[in-house]
């Protein structure tokens, strides 16, 4: 019983304070200020976004770039074999037979 009467009361103040926006009248730069305000809400990471990254560039140093005369340097000096030991063919026909 306590959850119906909450929810009427829920419901009946909605409808109430849907019926007074209805009635509210605001002036014309009120909208104005309005839009531009969600305007710059949300492309506010595009304009602040771009200031920091702009701002991180002066404060990181500038990387060291490598000369062509260095020699490039391997990660491996082992060459990886790509031949395969048993071919596919030969383990199917096994089980078979």
């Amino acid at each position: 019983m306590r959850v119906w009467l909450a929810c009427f009361f829920v419901l009946f103040a909605l409808a109430e304070f849907f019926d007074w926006v209805k009635e509210l009248s605001l002036p014309l730069p009120i909208y104005i200020l309005g839009g531009a305000f969600l305007a710059v809400a949300s492309n506010y990471d595009k304009i602040v976004g771009s200031y920091f990254s702009e701002v991180q560039a002066e404060i990181l140093p500038e990387l060291p770039k490598l000369d062509a005369s260095t020699p490039p340097t391997s990660i491996s000096s082992t060459p990886i074999s790509l031949t395969m030991l048993t071919p596919v063919e030969e383990i199917q026909k096994s089980p078979q037979e």
